[in-house]
């Protein structure tokens, strides 16, 4: 008979589909999810929990970069550390999952890595995403290295409607048989780097634009999207969607397209990156010294210089090895389908849990 034991999620933000499946083996163990999305619901989730249960902590953002102004940001971070403590005394363990080296356009830096600082220490179980975590995080926070376990993003193999053919795809988004379509996908932020791409769309060759369309789908906020329109290409189709892309659709977009683009200035970790390799289509990357270790043996990734975004990605474009037919993404959307990453994140749980109760069975639940 399983014993019921819980996760606290937080932000478990309902339409993050990696949140979804993350938890299918911790559920098939016993475990009950607890969701909260604000700071204030964070801080009471916090008190609900007791020994034996788990408090999952993912995007730091909402503790924070919500505040008015660095006083409160200052108040919300010592309300939060006071939360963790009064939990880790209850015997709660701690597991933070480390999405970015710090959250993008932070409003309050001293005080975020001040958050990150403090979680590194009293987490029992650090989650790096990527090989290269601990050395990017190193120039703002140290990780503990006897506590990080290191568990790759998912695939997306069998989350997403993966009906439409390339044909129909193209040619309900008006793209034609003979254009070359460039997808970027994914919530429109400036950090992204659209920039970039969109510079490097404009530079393309004459002929080359001509026969070259630009397909832009992701949420994008109303404060963002007078300075996206003002850059857009002038010199290639632009086909766009600037809402929310439903679950139904988002194969359509990447069937449609030749080559999705990537041209993040930070990247840590991008869970759109794996949708490219779930659908079967190239992904451009900026060729940072981590996603060359984490992916150059891949042949569904190709790489620009990030020190000249703009030509780089140009030159990609153009380069003869972008059209090569891609065979290895299958293999990597099976080898970290949901389900095996998710067994391994349980895994993870499961041993820290076990540590944890050995750790404090001779003390006080929690304390360090």
């Amino acid at each position: 008979m399983l014993t019921t034991r819980r996760i606290g999620v937080f932000p478990a933000w309902e339409d993050n589909p990696y949140l979804n499946y993350l938890y299918l083996a911790p559920r098939t163990r016993g475990f009950d999810l607890l969701h909260a999305t604000t700071f204030a619901s964070g801080v009471a989730l916090l008190g609900r929990l007791s020994a034996g249960d788990v408090f999952h902590m993912h995007w730091t953002a909402p503790i924070v970069q919500r505040a008015e102004d660095d006083g409160e940001a200052r108040a919300r971070l010592a309300r939060f550390r006071d939360a963790i403590d009064e939990a880790r005394k209850n015997g709660v363990l701690i597991v933070w999952t480390i999405h970015n080296v710090l959250p993008h356009d932070a409003k309050f830096l001293p005080v975020e890595t001040e958050l990150c600082k403090m979680l590194a220490e009293r987490a029992d179980l650090v989650h790096a995403l990527s090989p290269a975590t601990e050395a990017m995080t190193a120039e703002h926070y140290a990780l503990p290295a006897d506590r990080v376990v290191r568990i790759p993003h998912p695939s997306y193999q069998g989350v997403y409607a993966n009906a439409a053919d390339r044909r129909s795809a193209r040619r309900s988004l008006g793209v034609a048989p003979d254009e070359r379509a460039v997808l970027f996908f994914g919530q429109m932020r400036p950090y992204k780097g659209l920039d970039a791409l969109f510079e490097a769309l404009d530079a393309l060759p004459s002929d080359e634009a001509e026969k070259t369309v630009l397909l832009l789908a992701g949420r994008t906020r109303p404060e963002d999207l007078p300075a996206i329109e003002a850059a857009l290409p002038s010199r290639v189709r632009v086909i766009r969607d600037h809402s929310f892309i439903p679950d139904e659709d988002v194969d359509r977009w990447f069937r449609a397209a030749d080559v999705a683009v990537y041209p993040y200035r930070a990247i840590l970790n991008s869970g759109s990156l794996h949708l490219a390799a779930t659908f079967g289509v190239r992904a451009l990357l900026p060729g940072e010294p981590h996603l060359l270790d984490e992916f150059d043996g891949e042949d569904w990734t190709a790489f620009y210089d990030p020190e000249a975004a703009a030509a780089g990605i140009a030159s990609a474009l153009l380069s003869p090895d972008i059209a090569v037919p891609i065979t290895s993404h299958a293999e990597f959307s099976r080898r970290l389908s949901p389900w095996n990453v998710s067994v391994r994140f349980a895994d993870a749980i499961d041993a820290a849990l076990e540590a944890h109760v050995s750790a404090t069975s001779g003390g006080v639940p929690g304390s360090s």
